[in-house]
């Protein structure tokens, strides 16, 4: 059975394979392993993006393969490295003990986890601080507000994804300590039925303004939120505001491309040291990208306290931490379970 899912990935491997023959650099080839749908619009499309912009760029041999379970991804990892791959992004904080394991047997090549937690080894970590730019979506939230409660749907309860939520909440609390955030996880990046049901059930507690982090189940939070009256959301990861334009007023985005090419680059011209690299509002790779169609409905003081706010992350004297005002009797920060389908 496990040799012949191991055959299953390599076989998906070198169908999935986007590779130019007729423009490639010294035969360097770039593997990508997603958890989830490359079609999900946010996190697992970004990275897709990042790969065909290392082909285009660098003309690069590259290929990408979706492992959803763990087993599957460390089989995923382990058939790059054995057919000779020299960059493998493993695409999310799940992947990085599977990761190490495999790399300890493949030293030539070169494992880029994304969200990632250390380096070790052949393997290094992405980290995004997305939360930078989800500060900004809630203070925007809580500046437009009319109910003073926020929802939030998570897809599976990971550190980086409790850091953006973090960040939202301690982003709406600067502008109005009164907000009600609320949250579920629904332990899936997949399920669009459940995203729409988490929305909806945030929606009848009062919840007007939302944030995600739930890749492809996302799509049935922003389903519901065009579904109803009054109702807005932020994007997360990509800028989601072509899925429902005049419903969503800005996105936290992660230039995925931006910072594969830059790892692509640096293993091609054989510059690059496994190291901890963090990217936040400084860097451009995270930003906060306000929806144009719906920017003339944010105030113009509002707007100018997220610059500020901008600003003052950029040069570290805001750092977007736990929200501070956690333990205040209006507030409600213990995650909402979504029940059973």
């Amino acid at each position: 059975m496990i040799l012949a899912r191991y055959c299953l990935i390599a076989a998906v491997i070198f169908a999935f394979g986007c590779s130019r023959p007729a423009a490639l650099t010294g035969g360097m080839r770039v593997g990508l392993i997603t958890p989830g749908s490359i079609g999900d619009a946010a996190w697992n499309s970004g990275a897709y993006r990042g790969l065909l912009e290392i082909r285009d760029s660098l003309h690069l041999n590259v290929s990408q393969v979706e492992a959803r379970t763990p087993g599957e991804q460390e089989e995923a990892l382990r058939t790059y490295a054995a057919q000779g791959y020299d960059l493998v992004f493993a695409h999310g904080f799940e992947f990085q003990g599977a990761a190490e394991r495999v790399s300890r047997q493949y030293p030539k090549t070169v494992f880029i986890v994304t969200s990632g937690e250390r380096a070790a080894g052949n393997v290094a970590p992405l980290i995004f601080r997305l939360e930078e730019a989800s500060y900004l979506c809630g203070m925007v939230a809580a500046g437009m507000t009319k109910s003073n409660v926020l929802g939030f749907v998570g897809g599976i309860e990971l550190p980086p994804i409790k850091a953006a939520y973090d960040g939202w909440v301690r982003g709406a609390r600067s502008v109005n300590p009164k907000v009600d955030a609320r949250q579920i996880y629904l332990n899936s990046f997949d399920d669009a039925a459940a995203g729409r049901e988490a929305a909806l059930a945030l929606i009848r507690v009062g919840a007007d303004m939302f944030h995600h982090n739930a890749d492809a189940a996302a799509l049935g939070l922003f389903q519901a939120v065009k579904e109803t009256r009054g109702v807005y959301a932020f994007g997360a990861n990509s800028d989601q505001s072509g899925l429902a334009p005049d419903r969503v007023l800005g996105s936290a985005v992660i230039d995925l491309p931006r910072a594969f090419l830059l790892v692509a680059r640096e293993v091609r011209d054989g510059k690059f040291s496994p190291r901890v690299e963090s990217f936040g509002l400084k860097s451009g790779v995270v930003r906060y990208e306000p929806n144009p169609a719906l920017d003339p409905l944010v105030p113009a003081r509002l707007k100018a306290w997220v610059r500020a706010a901008a600003d003052s992350i950029a040069a570290g004297t805001l750092a977007p931490g736990p929200p501070s005002l956690a333990s205040r009797p209006d507030s409600t920060t213990e995650p909402v379970r979504a029940s059973a389908r």
